[in-house]
């Protein structure tokens, strides 16, 4: 329809030097790319970047110009006439197609558009940034008058069904680009092309509606540009979701082994609506973190009876008929990140927290023989854990005096980005060791204020790895490919470190 490519990359920039070096970059990528002439900031610098693009050589690459209108959605601030002139100007610099949004087409006789565009394909677009318009049909019905070469609808989703429907209607209808819009709809928009829409947009640096992912993460940890209809589709829910580096992980692995698999972050404020989109997208198992560990028991059709057990789920299969069976590999993750460190059994261990992970710091330490004491912010939290684990609930104020072997730290405070914050200050921390699940950052303050007391410290990052390859080989039935998961965390990490 739009080229050959699947990834549309976006070049959008204020200076007419940096859209040059956005879509030379994009087009090392992709050959498909969206001219946003919009965003440079006036009437002279679009003038200059087209100048630019009509110096270069015959690319074998597809070019969409774009002049959106404030109107419209997008950041022309000129008149309709200027706007026109600009599209033609960048048809005779080399871009094929030009998207025109609905506001403005609605104004020009098709036969300016004709005799000033007619050497380009028209892309004509309608934008709903605040909800999903009542009637697709009638929407896309006002689109395709004038006979324009293809359509484009881009709706705001507030759920997972909404995105979903906006790619059915897709599905319906010929020659259209259907984009769910928002943070919910992110990992709708990657499996777009596989599920009616035909392009994915994903800007090269700054992003011009929400819920898009940047061009090198989409190619690079998505493989967005080769997903298809065989390829199995994993994911994390939670929420919040977008500092999870699950997905870095998870793809790695599926890369390594060559497995035709992506695995996506699910942004998921209700339960209800991602269980409905698991068969429809065809999801295969997901990952569970804060704060669905324990509300996703209410949804499984079987329970792996630790996790029963321990009462909280990380991770779902997703097997015949729909049926979802969970299982718990942050046990896993425990055992096998301090194991070596320190003598389990016999060992006094305080846990901070009375939520998913700390029930399965807690049942893990209780299994290898440790005395467990849980410390939450609400006793009444705590005790619970604690009866179930065989250990005892504790209160902060005896924390000054008391010591233990390990200190688990199994609560959020602290991870990115309240990263200056700790569960507890450094006269409270009397032990010899003390690990933090959190992975994010690597060193939290809570590692921080204990290696200033000299004590051994653990980060997160060996458990998240070691949970996250038992759920890969759960979900495989494949011996996961430890060395090349952990390096992408590790890799995303010292990234994160550097800016």
């Amino acid at each position: 329809m739009i080229g050959s490519a699947t990834i549309c990359a976006v070049v959008a920039a204020p200076q007419a030097a940096e859209m040059r070096r956005e879509l030379l970059h994009a087009l090392r990528r992709t050959k498909l790319a969206e001219l946003r002439l919009d965003w440079l900031s006036n009437d002279a610098e679009i003038g200059r970047f087209l100048q630019w693009l009509a110096a270069q050589p015959k690319q074998k690459a597809t070019l969409i110009a774009t002049c959106r209108r404030l109107d419209g959605g997008g950041r022309y601030k000129g008149s309709i006439a200027k706007q026109l002139f600009h599209l033609a100007e960048a048809i005779r610099a080399g871009c094929q197609w030009y998207d025109l949004e609905v506001e403005t087409a609605s104004l020009c006789p098709p036969e300016l558009l004709d005799v000033l565009l007619g050497e380009g394909r028209q892309l004509r677009s309608a934008h709903f940034f605040k909800r999903m318009p009542k009637n697709l049909r009638r929407v896309a019905a006002d689109l395709r008058r004038d006979a324009p070469d293809a359509i484009k609808i881009a709706a705001h989703c507030n759920s997972l069904a909404d995105s979903l429907m906006l790619l059915r209607f897709a599905r319906s209808q010929r020659n259209i680009v259907a984009i769910p819009l928002g943070d919910i709809a992110m990992p709708v928009r990657l499996l777009a092309p596989r599920e009616g829409s035909a392009l994915i947009y994903a800007p090269v640096e700054n992003a011009t509606a929400p819920g898009q992912v940047l061009l090198d993460e989409a190619i690079s940890v998505y493989r967005a540009d080769k997903v298809d209809r065989r390829t199995r589709v994993y994911g994390v829910i939670g929420d919040p979701i977008g500092h999870s580096l699950s997905p870095a992980m998870q793809n790695a692995g599926f890369q390594a082994r060559r497995v035709n698999a992506v695995y996506l972050p699910f942004l998921v404020r209700d339960l209800k609506d991602f269980i409905g989109t698991v068969q429809p997208l065809g999801i295969r198992g997901f990952s569970v973190t804060i704060p669905h560990k324990e509300r996703i028991l209410r949804y499984l059709d079987r329970c792996d009876p630790l996790a029963e057990k321990i009462g909280a789920v990380n991770t779902v299969v997703v097997r015949g008929n729909g049926k979802l069976y969970g299982y718990n590999t942050d046990y896993v993750g425990v055992l096998r990140t301090l194991q070596n460190r320190i003598p389990l059994k016999g060992s006094r261990v305080l846990i901070l927290g009375a939520g998913g992970v700390a029930r399965a710091v807690a049942f893990a330490f209780a299994q290898a023989g440790a005395a467990v004491y849980v410390w939450a912010r609400r006793i009444e939290k705590a005790k619970p854990l604690a009866r179930a684990a065989g250990g005892q609930a504790i209160e902060r104020k005896h924390l000054r005096t008391e010591s233990f072997d390990a200190i688990v730290n199994a609560t959020p405070v602290g991870m990115h980005p309240n990263i200056s914050q700790s569960p507890l200050n450094a006269n409270e921390l009397n032990g010899r060791l003390v690990f933090d699940t959190i992975y994010r950052p690597r060193e939290t303050k809570l590692l921080q204020l204990a290696a200033r007391r000299g004590i051994q410290t653990v980060s997160g990052v060996d458990m998240f790895v070691a949970q996250g390859t038992a759920q890969w080989e759960i979900w495989t039935g494949q011996r996961a490919p430890h060395a090349a998961m952990r390096r992408a965390v590790v890799r995303a990490l010292e990234r994160e470190e550097k800016k």
